[in-house]
């Protein structure tokens, strides 16, 4: 992953690059003073004067990020995760600050919300893209947005639409996966589902109860309505991946939409429930003929990765702890926090191979000891001496 290239000055390059040592430092907080401090220098002057130059192509690097990250874990099985986090802040000054609610406090904030485009693959994961959400009190306000250094040609955009855009730059750039999944803000989105269907990207993304889904001619039913028609048994209790206090195991259901979808593929409505409280959460699913609930299920289980990511690039790399205002230097600093991010996933995976690769050289060593036949020295009218087994001589 090289994209010093992507700087056109020296001291902007030299300075980015004690920039993410800095971020991957092991030091309390990752601001400019602590980053300063880390880098030798007086002032922050110097790290500020970074996250707002014109020398650094903050798309370009974002490309490169995410070329690093799939060559490193990429993989056709690969799931693209559309989520936000939020970043409380004081004052009215920062680009898109205002008060609303944030997953990060669990309450209406003051914050900046960001929305991420993050991967995961049985290699590991990370996130690959941002966007800065801007509300209609900022973009209505064009000099306000000056003063932020917003671009005169940002406009509003929705959160589900910045999750379409990032989606669109992903596709472009070839990245390999089979599902996209997001949580219920953008699950309900009707735009970005058809949009999904019509590109022929199969989904499974949280809903609300009372969406309502195709359920014959012209008529709907909610989600919760129809699954409540779904006999008892038909259930089936299953993990939907690893969490921190292990196998994440609810009882699962799924049962077709009624309605015709592009490129002959078919639609689900998807159910979790909770084998403690019996709560249900409901999912909207688009996808190939014949996929299995197990497929759908682990989809679902897969947007827990983009809370790993972010949980990983906040205590570790500082995506959270910056102190700017101005929107170019917000995208600045949570890119080099990314790519930070990235290069330790990048060494995991890496150290990762490197451990197969030898456990499987031990294998084929220890396979080949057990199909050697031991050979008498005098004939083969002998039977041979008693050996011990191999394994077990290796651990001795």
């Amino acid at each position: 992953m090289g994209f010093s290239h992507w700087f056109s000055r020296a001291d902007i390059r030299w300075r980015a690059l004690k920039y993410l040592r800095g971020l991957m430092a092991p030091i309390e907080r990752r601001n400019g003073w602590t980053l300063a401090e880390q880098a030798g220098d007086r002032s922050p002057d110097a790290m500020q004067g970074l996250l707002c130059s014109p020398c650094f192509d903050r798309e370009a690097v974002r490309d490169e990020v995410r070329s690093g990250v799939l060559a490193a874990i990429g993989d056709p099985r690969g799931v693209l995760i559309a989520d936000e986090t939020g970043f409380v802040k004081k004052g009215k000054a920062s680009a898109g600050v205002q008060r609303q609610y944030t997953g990060t406090s669990g309450k209406v904030d003051n914050c900046q919300i960001g929305v991420f485009l993050a991967y995961t693959s049985p290699a590991g994961r990370a996130l690959i893209d941002r966007e800065l959400y801007l509300p209609k009190a900022w973009t209505s306000d064009r000099d306000r947005c000056r003063k932020a250094k917003v671009p005169d040609e940002v406009e509003f955009a929705t959160k589900p639409q910045q999750a379409q855009t990032m989606l669109q730059r992903a596709v472009a750039a070839g990245v390999p996966f089979a599902w996209f999944t997001a949580d219920e803000a953008y699950g309900q989105n009707p735009g970005l589902r058809t949009w999904c269907e019509q590109q022929d990207i199969a989904y499974v993304m949280a809903t609300r109860c009372d969406d309502e889904v195709p359920s014959g001619l012209r008529t709907t039913t909610r989600v919760d309505e129809l699954i409540a028609k779904v006999r008892a048994g038909a259930w089936t209790r299953m993990s939907c991946g690893d969490g921190a206090h292990g196998p994440r195991v609810y009882d699962w259901v799924a049962t077709p939409i009624r309605q015709q979808f592009p490129h002959g593929r078919r639609g689900w409505v998807l159910a979790r429930r909770n084998i403690s409280t019996g709560e249900v959460a409901y999912y909207r699913c688009f996808g190939p003929r014949g996929t299995r609930l197990r497929v759908l299920v682990a989809t679902a289980g897969a947007r827990w990765a983009v809370e790993e990511s972010f949980q990983t690039a906040k205590n570790e790399t500082g995506l959270d702890q910056y102190q700017v205002r101005r929107y170019d230097a917000w995208y600045a600093h949570i890119t080099l926090a990314m790519a930070a991010a990235a290069f330790l996933v990048i060494t995991r995976a890496a150290e990762q191979a490197r451990g197969d690769r030898a456990r499987t050289r031990h294998a084929d060593s220890v396979e080949q000891q057990r199909d050697t036949s031991p050979v008498h020295p005098t004939g083969l009218g002998r039977p041979a001496p008693h050996q011990s087994h191999p394994a077990l001589v290796a651990v001795a």
